[in-house]
């Protein structure tokens, strides 16, 4: 979680201060609590399932989808993982993998969970749709540009239902409703939309040392370089390093990102320009690349700005204060989360919170249910794992699909490498390419190491 989420009991405290203050009480974003209209109604309903990654995650994903279905294997390259959530979910006889390609011949499976580091994403959910597996894959679904098309080229060809773990579009209260408004013109035009996605982290040198008993710490690496192993490289922290993701871009940026550009009407399409104001990495990079390799590398501070062919002015920063902070309290609150300016007025929402003048009005002007059917694409509303079930069931679209969240993320991908390579970059959304700077363009794909290639 964001260091700059408040607790639920902080939400609670301050709810009778937004109310005297004429701002909408918080909601509480629970992604995860299935309904009972959410679970199946009869056995047949019931997929037999597998789980890969159960660390982090992947211990909530493993909980939620045990709901709609039946676990019958985990797969982790660290045992003590698998052996875990395998206890928590008192599923003792569940076969665990260290190799996830032995899950994925299993022909009983139909469904399987991604919930591994970004860098592992792309190659087993590309592996897992060519096995004729349905999959719900945790988000940032790439760790670069190129691996989006990838993913979607094998998608057109297997025809499989795929779910990316952004669960904010599933919350009806909050982000559901505040696109809605959007949608509709309740701010008016939109002009800008601000994305605060809190700060990262800097630290190091850090120790190399053994990797612990029952880690694969060289089939963790995957496609990325082979290296020392160093405590903070793998669980828990490895957003920090280039080499397996992309910082707070690909972390809370895939998230608000996707907000914001679904309810701007740019889900289908990408900015024109993308321009680094302000940037703090952790080390020096040359090059755009790392010149330690003992200390975090993704960036600490930032400010970038984004147009869009619609004139939108979206910026992506890493925490300012975004509504009416006028103490320390109201400064942590609000800091994480999306602002919506328009002709109207303004717009906040974050995962507790729905502010605005527009959303005052929704007592006396509701957002109108078949606008809410349409963004959830005529289903009803369900949890994010209840809306990949319903549409594995029903073979239809998921709320969160592959092609949206690949050009959310591929502004947050171009992000880094603006911030990385130190310029402004110019972007082509139909061609999908940098304009005029091989070097840059160069940077929407990696070399992975031999027997790690990402196919597609």
């Amino acid at each position: 979680m964001s260091r700059w989420l408040p607790s639920r009991r902080h939400f609670l405290q301050n709810a009778a201060g937004l109310a005297a203050a004429g701002l909408a009480v918080p909601y509480f974003f629970t992604p995860e609590d299935a309904d009972a209209s959410d679970k199946p109604r009869s056995k047949a309903d019931r997929r037999t399932i597998g789980c890969i990654g159960n660390g982090g995650m992947g211990r909530g994903d493993a909980h939620a989808v045990s709901a709609y279905g039946d676990v019958v294997a985990f797969c982790d390259v660290d045992r003590s993982h698998a052996e875990a959530l395998q206890k928590s979910l008192k599923c003792s006889k569940t076969t665990i993998y260290e190799d996830y390609r032995k899950l994925l011949d299993r022909k009983d499976i139909d469904v399987v969970t991604i919930s591994t580091p970004d860098h592992w994403h792309s190659r087993i959910a590309i592996a897992a749709m060519r096995a004729g597996k349905d999959v719900y894959c945790q988000k940032p679904l790439t760790l670069t540009i190129d691996e989006g098309r990838k993913i979607l080229k094998v998608l057109d060809e297997t025809g499989r239902v795929f779910q990316v773990g952004t669960q904010q579009r599933s919350d009806t209260k909050g982000f559901q409703t505040a696109v809605g408004l959007c949608h509709l013109g309740r701010i008016g035009k939109i002009h800008r939309v601000t994305c605060a996605i809190g700060g990262g982290s800097s630290g190091g040198p850090f120790p190399k040392t053994t990797p612990p008993k029952g880690l694969n710490w060289e089939l963790w690496l995957g496609q990325t370089p082979v290296v020392d192993y160093i405590k903070q490289r793998c669980h828990g922290t490895f957003r920090w390093w280039y080499e397996y993701s992309g910082g707070k871009l690909t972390d809370w940026g895939a998230h608000h990102v996707d907000i914001a550009t679904w309810a701007i009407a740019m889900g289908a399409s990408g900015p024109t320009s993308i321009e680094p104001l302000e940037v703090t990495h952790p080390q020096e990079l040359r090059g755009g690349l790392p010149t330690k390799d003992d200390c975090y590398s993704t960036a600490t501070h930032f400010k970038i700005r984004c147009l869009y062919p619609n004139g939108v002015e979206l910026l992506i920063i890493d925490g300012t204060p975004l509504w009416q902070c006028k103490t320390a309290k109201d400064t942590q609150r609000t800091a994480n989360g999306i602002l919506f300016e328009g002709e109207k007025g303004k717009l906040f929402v974050n995962r507790g919170l729905l502010l605005g003048p527009a959303v005052d009005d929704l007592k006396t002007n509701p957002v109108p249910e078949s606008e809410m059917t349409k963004l959830r694409k005529g289903k009803e509303a369900l949890s994010h794992m209840g809306n990949f079930m319903a549409a594995v069931k029903n073979r239809t679209a998921t709320i969160s699909d592959v092609a949206s969240h690949h050009r959310a993320i591929t502004t947050c991908h171009l992000a880094n490498i603006a911030m990385r390579l130190g310029r402004k970059l110019t972007w082509d959304p139909a061609a999908e390419q940098i304009v005029g700077d091989d070097e840059a363009n160069a940077w929407q794909k990696r070399t992975p190491r031999k027997g790690f290639e990402v196919d597609g």
